[in-house]
Formats: C-alpha cells, structure tokens, sequence
C-alpha cells in the first residue's frame, strides 16, 4: 500500500534519494514551474506537494521504523489508529499528471484562521494567522501584539504550518 509521508522543510529530495538507497518505492510528484528568483528566468522543478512524499510499504515494523528513520523524514500521516492508505489509482492519476509538461495547480495548503510561522525571509521566526491570499506566491499574515494586529505579506514558501497542539 501507498502511504504519505511527511518531510522536513525543503527535505523532499533528500529523503526520496536516501529511501531509494534503501530500497524503499518511494514517488515524489515534481512539477515543473518558473523560478521566481529575480535574477533569472529559469524553470526548476519543484514538489506538487512541499513538504510530502509518497513511499510503498507493508507497514512491517522494521520497514516502518527504516522509513521513519531516514533523515529529513518526519512521521507517516495518519490518525490514532495508524497510518492512512492511499488508493493506487491516486498515485496512478498523479504519476499521469506530473509525466505532462502541462500546467498542474494546486489549492492553498492553507485556511483562513491557520497559525503559522515564518520560516525564511527577512520576517523569519514570526508567528501568527494566515489571512488570505495576494496572488503570484504572495500570502497575508496577521501578527498580533499587545492586543492589536499587524500585518505582514509574505511568500507562501516561505511559510510552515503550524501543527494544532502548537496553536
């Protein structure tokens, strides 16, 4: 069975590559998208979904414990009762989607109301509410302070959710 597992930020790759050296069937969906870097207009590839991966495993416990351990990796997602499969005509549809050179989106991996922290940029190490989307990339955070807000706008990229219990 397919599971996702989720990554460190940016660790995507990383941990794609050391699963592989352990024979572990692991997909990374990349699309490929503009650089929004300044200096150059180059194309890059990058994850559909930052931060997550896709490994096949039969949830043994010491394949479990090999996945989990790999550096960069941070937990199968899932719920109390362990964690959750997903369909291989999900994975099928995905591998379809990302072998075209054509133009795949996403949603927003974020909700209106959603802690998070920023965690590059000139503003890293904020925290605070996710407002709303700008447009190309760009989100609005509210930080509140001394019992007002302030906000901020900043790339989504640059931003990680918060888990609930931090909220």
């Amino acid at each position: 069975m397919w599971y996702v597992l989720h990554t460190k930020s940016r660790h995507e790759k990383v941990v794609d590559d050391q699963l592989a050296r352990k024979s572990v069937e692991a997909f990374l969906p990349r699309i490929t998208v503009r650089s929004k870097r300044r200096d150059r207009k180059a194309t890059i590839r990058v994850p559909l979904f930052p931060g997550y991966l896709f490994v096949k495993t039969d949830l043994h416990p010491t394949a479990h414990l090999e996945i989990v351990k790999t550096a960069g990796a941070v937990r199968l997602i899932g719920s109390r009762q362990g964690p959750v499969p997903v369909p291989d005509e999900t994975i099928a549809s995905l591998k379809i989607m990302v072998a075209t050179d054509t133009l795949v989106s996403t949603g927003s991996r974020l909700k209106k109301g959603d802690r998070v922290m920023v965690v590059q940029g000139p503003f890293a190490g904020v925290v605070g509410t996710f407002v709303r989307q700008r447009g190309q990339g760009r989100v609005i955070v509210n930080v509140e302070a001394l019992g007002q807000y302030a906000s901020v706008e900043v790339d989504e990229e640059d931003l990680e959710l918060l888990p609930k219990i931090l909220t």
